[in-house]
């Protein structure tokens, strides 16, 4: 669509939405900078209308999706501090403090909200688990990477892939024996979806890591570890949800360790000597 304002062009296709397209027009008009953070299911739940319909609104608006619409719609409202540092900041010339507190705020808000007994859960899943696959697409497929590089040294058998081709191939040999954690910021991208439709029909044991909780990628898992953020999910390169992700990987790892007992302390030594011969 040609780079103009979204709440001039809901303005100017007003008269040609529906009763229901109106309804959703009307509260994004007279709450726009409040209609950006929610997710879809959250919005169309708030308006009283289904997603369904917010989606041919925006396609109506002359957008591919709702999704590009929000994007619009937070360029136009949302402060270009908050667009970058992700929270509202103050002076934003002192970036290093924002970076600093955005990543502290999130990481207090996920250790406050997170339940530890799920978390324990899903450590006991990947301990028992005859395989591990640790996904994820773009910035979230470095968060695997990590997850492979702590969970590697606990002996379970863990497998990640860079590419997603090579993902899509892992998932179509699972089996009910096995465990995916698969991370995702928003939890709307269509690779990720098809990873997880992939898992699920070989009943592959599906945890997602996200920052949204009622996206669609969410509604397959069998288990979701919430992440909570300061920015919108419109905002789909997070930093602080990376930094918090990482902290929930060390504590998956802590936990896989302590199942293990004796036989995680020993593979962990063998990895370090392994390491030590490296070392001058």
């Amino acid at each position: 669509m040609r780079d103009v304002s979204a709440l001039f062009a809901i303005r100017e296709r007003y008269d040609d939405l529906s009763a229901k397209e109106k309804q959703i027009a009307d509260f994004i008009l007279e709450h726009p900078r409040e209609s950006v953070n929610p997710s879809i299911e959250e919005l169309a739940e708030r308006i009283g209308i289904s997603e369904s319909t917010m989606v041919r609104f925006a396609k109506k608006l002359g957008y591919s999706g709702y999704q590009r619409f929000r994007i619009a719609l937070a360029r136009e409202t949302v402060p270009v501090t908050s667009q970058l540092f992700e929270r509202e900041v103050i002076d934003a010339s002192d970036g290093f403090d924002a970076v600093f507190n955005s990543a502290i705020a999130s990481l207090l808000e996920t250790q406050q909200s997170l339940d530890r007994g799920l978390v324990l859960e899903v450590a006991t899943l990947m301990t028992n688990a005859r395989n591990v696959y640790l996904m994820g697409l773009g910035g979230s497929n470095i968060v695997a990477e990590d997850a492979l590089h702590k969970l590697v040294r606990t002996g379970i058998n863990c497998q990640w892939a860079a590419d997603f081709h090579l993902q899509l191939m892992m998932a179509s040999q699972g089996t009910k024996d096995d465990v995916a954690l698969l991370i995702s910021h928003t939890g709307s991208g269509y690779d990720s979806i098809a990873l997880a439709e992939e898992l699920k029909s070989n009943e592959v044991r599906l945890v997602v890591l996200t920052s949204n909780p009622r996206s669609p990628l969410a509604r397959l898992a069998d288990h979701v570890l919430a992440v909570k953020t300061g920015a919108s999910v419109a905002v789909s390169e997070s930093f602080s949800a990376r930094i918090v992700n990482l902290a929930i990987i060390d504590l998956l790892y802590i936990h896989v360790m302590e199942l293990l007992d004796e036989r995680g302390i020993e593979q962990l030594n063998r990895m370090r000597a392994s390491i030590a011969k490296r070392r001058v």
